[in-house]
């Protein structure tokens, strides 16, 4: 139940598209925020999308418009859509989940599971 196994990430063109899968069963939870955070090398953990637990999406900025998450709670799986890709979005991308936001939702200290993460890399 606490597990959690990113796929879908991929070398991609600039502008490109791809959909990044989380298999969790905590998805069909609806007590639990989901997340999907990347880290870029060298760089700290940042928040790309947060789904509340009433299944409210948010993103910060720098995605706002191009990602979207989106949960099947009968296939027990998170995902992240993402288009119009930049250089700037290569990272390690992650998936999260977390029964409460007590440092904010924008926060990984307020997720208690994570999964490996997947590689997305944007290149020409």
């Amino acid at each position: 139940q606490e597990e959690l196994v990113e796929s879908g990430g991929d070398s991609v063109q600039p502008g490109g598209s791809l959909r990044l899968s989380c298999s969790c069963a905590l998805v069909a939870n609806n007590n639990y925020w989901l997340a999907w955070f990347r880290q870029p090398p060298g760089k700290e953990r940042e928040v790309v999308a947060v789904l509340s637990e009433s299944g409210r999406p948010s993103y910060p900025d720098s995605v706002k418009g191009r990602f979207t998450i989106s949960k099947d709670g009968a296939k027990n799986t998170l995902y992240l859509e993402m288009t119009s890709l930049k250089l700037g979005d290569t990272a390690m991308y992650y998936c999260a989940a977390g029964p409460f936001i007590d440092y904010g939702k924008f926060d990984p200290r307020s997720y208690n599971y994570w999964g490996q993460g997947t590689q997305v890399t944007v290149s020409s």
